[in-house]
């Protein structure tokens, strides 16, 4: 499977790959751009199970290391 491809399936269903919000941050297959990504989509999802508070919690983490440009790649 592409990068590509697992990029995408794991936004479709996060809950599937990662149990929580943190583990999406040790996933060092993808960039903090990528995870952004997959939170956000975890976050809009209506049908995946997930702490809501956690992910945003973060998201808001994540967002904070772009802004202060330490962004880990």
């Amino acid at each position: 499977m592409t990068k590509k491809k697992l990029f995408e399936d794991i936004k479709r269903h996060p809950a599937r790959i990662y149990r929580t919000p943190n583990d999406v941050l040790r996933d060092r297959r993808f960039a903090d751009t990528e995870r952004l990504e997959i939170l956000r989509a975890w976050r809009d999802a209506k049908d995946e199970p997930g702490d809501q508070a956690g992910i945003a919690a973060v998201i808001a983490e994540l967002e904070s290391r772009s802004c202060s440009g330490h962004a880990a790649e």
